[in-house]
């Protein structure tokens, strides 16, 4: 079983525009999953929702309508 450890939270935020780059180029060759993102990228998902979140806050990304309930959301850069 692989142990998850939580990073400080400063430490997590201070990662954000270098996470933010990474997630930017994925995106622009396509929609992607945050559990697509984090197989990407490598880092715990709970740390890449902080950053999606923020992103998509800020206008920077946006989430696709799902097909169905169950689905996840697949985000984009906005327009």
């Amino acid at each position: 079983m692989e142990r998850k450890t939580i990073r400080d939270p400063a430490e997590v935020m201070r990662d954000e525009m270098f996470i933010r780059n990474k997630i930017i180029g994925l995106l622009r060759k396509g929609p992607k999953t945050i559990p697509e993102i984090t197989a990407d990228i490598g880092y715990p998902s709970h740390e890449v929702v902080v950053w999606v979140m923020a992103m998509r806050r800020y206008g920077t990304i946006e989430e696709l309508p799902k097909g169905r309930a169950d689905d996840y959301y697949q985000y984009q850069l906005s327009e």
